[in-house]
């Protein structure tokens, strides 16, 4: 039973499955955490849609039964942050009610957005400017699409919002752009800081700037908790609400990354490899993506791609719903790359083209699922070594990799990816990385701390570290290599796919 003394911030993470709310105290110790499954809607090949009324209705449901569970009041939670999936689109119309459904990161329908801006060269235009890829699920792109399929509903928008904003809006009326996810929008000047109108014109989406709310700060108090909503939720009216955090942000901050000396991978659907930087360099070899970091504390400089551990939620559903810890126990038992299985972790997208698509190359009788199991956990490494090498290029003094994610949970798999990529792995002991981000801005909004650096020192939690096998990395080594060449060759097979002109009919006598 918690006494009525104690205070709490809540951090509530809006993921693409699943909305989550947490109670954390002043150290980010856990008080209780409650989950509402999220649907995702695809009427369409490609489309990717949340309804956004219901949206809000799993997160005031989800608050309410939380504060229920752990018998904590209202007046007890003394700020209230929000860490969501970053990119997509959530649009209000001119009388701020939800303007047809919510579109995701993941939206595909975009497609032919992009392929008429690479044909024109725009990526070179924008890039220096925004650092950003030109990508389907972005709010640019989609907005675009809008503007050229529903031109209908593009004259109707009010105001262009990403997920936790919509939730920030419902929460108090108040209408913004967060920092770290707006800055990741094509619409923001990332030396300059804030929205460039020039962008939006470049872009052929140049009446949006008319509707594009303030950029509002992580930590910032964006408005306070409504009557209606502590009615609702079990909140007290007036309690403030923060600007919240892009959820890589908050996954980065919950990892510790607060120099060029560690970087963070996060394993799930996407594979992200991250780290923070005081400054944009002007002179990189590779187009890195950037963001602001939370607080405007520097920049978020990350790499991602989906092609993480839900390739092996995927073959397990296949294999009928084997436990983790079985698939964990029989990977373990194996010879470290002991077979000539390989396998590409691109079910739901790639990071080598975007015409690469999943399959096992050297399948033999002799193999067992535990030896396709084997493989799935060295595909997903061997991918994630794509981003984290071009990481190390550009943070080349890191020596630490902190790594997230439900696969932290398997040590067979965390030590082979200390062993392939030759770093030494830290595994923070966090649960809801998203929700606790998220609490931080608030304590960082309301005064506890006056930095999100000095609030991650407060922190309190258990740190494993596991160490890389110098015999096995030797071994690995020569698989990866095979990997790529693998990648290589379906490269020159999918160009001459492209290429080829089919062949005729046979001649008849």
């Amino acid at each position: 039973m918690k006494t009525s003394s104690e205070e709490y911030w809540l951090g509530i993470d809006c993921g693409g499955t699943y909305l989550k709310a947490g109670l954390y105290d002043r150290t980010g110790q856990e008080a209780g955490v409650s989950r509402q499954p999220l649907p995702v809607l695809s009427d369409h090949p490609g489309w990717a849609e949340r309804d956004m009324p219901a949206l809000w209705k799993s997160c005031s449901s989800c608050i309410a039964t939380l504060l229920y569970q752990q018998n904590v009041s209202g007046q007890q939670v003394k700020g209230i942050g929000i860490s969501a999936q970053g990119k997509g689109l959530f649009l209000l119309d001119k009388s701020g009610h939800p303007l047809g459904r919510g579109m995701l990161s993941s939206d595909r329908r975009a497609g032919d957005v992009i392929d008429a801006w690479q044909r024109d060269g725009l990526h070179e235009h924008i890039y220096p400017l925004t650092r950003q890829a030109l990508w389907a699920g972005h709010p640019v792109t989609l907005l675009r699409w809008i503007k050229l399929h529903q031109p209908e509903r593009y004259q109707q928008i009010g105001t262009v919002m990403m997920a936790h904003d919509y939730l920030r809006y419902c929460l108090t009326g108040e209408r913004g752009c967060e920092e770290t996810n707006i800055s990741e929008s094509n619409l923001y000047h990332m030396a300059r800081g804030g929205y460039a109108p020039e962008l939006a014109e470049m872009l052929g989406i140049g009446e949006i700037s008319a509707v594009l709310p303030p950029v509002v700060g992580s930590a910032q108090i964006c408005g306070t908790v409504t009557q209606s909503v502590a009615a609702l939720t079990g909140l007290a009216a007036g309690t403030p609400v923060v600007g919240g955090l892009f959820d890589v942000v908050s996954t980065a901050l919950c990892a510790g990354l607060q120099d060029e000396f560690t970087l963070n991978a996060v394993m799930g659907t996407w594979a992200v490899t991250s780290g923070i930087s005081p400054q944009i360099a002007t002179h990189e070899n590779h187009p890195y993506v950037y963001g602001r970091y939370a607080g405007g504390e520097g920049y978020l400089i990350h790499e991602a791609s989906p092609t993480s551990s839900a390739n092996l939620e995927w073959l397990n559903r296949q294999a009928g719903d084997v436990p983790f810890e079985e698939i964990n126990r029989a990977v373990g038992a194996l010879p470290k790359a002991g077979t000539d299985i390989l396998f590409l972790p691109f079910l739901y997208g790639s990071n080598q083209g975007a015409e690469m698509t999943a399959g096992f190359y050297g399948l033999q009788s002799l193999h067992q699922r535990e030896h396709l199991w084997q493989a799935v956990y060295e595909g997903v490494v061997f991918s994630h070594m794509t981003h984290l090498n071009r990481m190390r290029q550009r943070f080349p003094r890191a020596h630490t990799l902190r790594v997230t994610g439900g696969p932290t949970r398997s040590a067979v798999w965390m030590q082979m990816l200390a062993d392939v990529s030759g770093m030494p792995v830290e595994l923070p002991q966090i649960e809801e990385t998203g929700c606790l981000g998220a609490a931080l801005a608030a304590m960082v909004g309301a005064g506890i701390y006056p930095k999100f650096s000095q609030a991650q020192q407060h922190l309190r939690y258990e740190v494993k570290r596991l160490e890389p096998d110098a015999t096995a990395h030797a071994v690995y080594q020569k698989k990866l290599q095979r990997y790529q060449f693998l990648i290589d060759a379906l490269g020159a097979y999918h160009a001459r796919c492209a290429t080829a002109e089919p062949q005729g009919s046979p001649a008849h006598d």
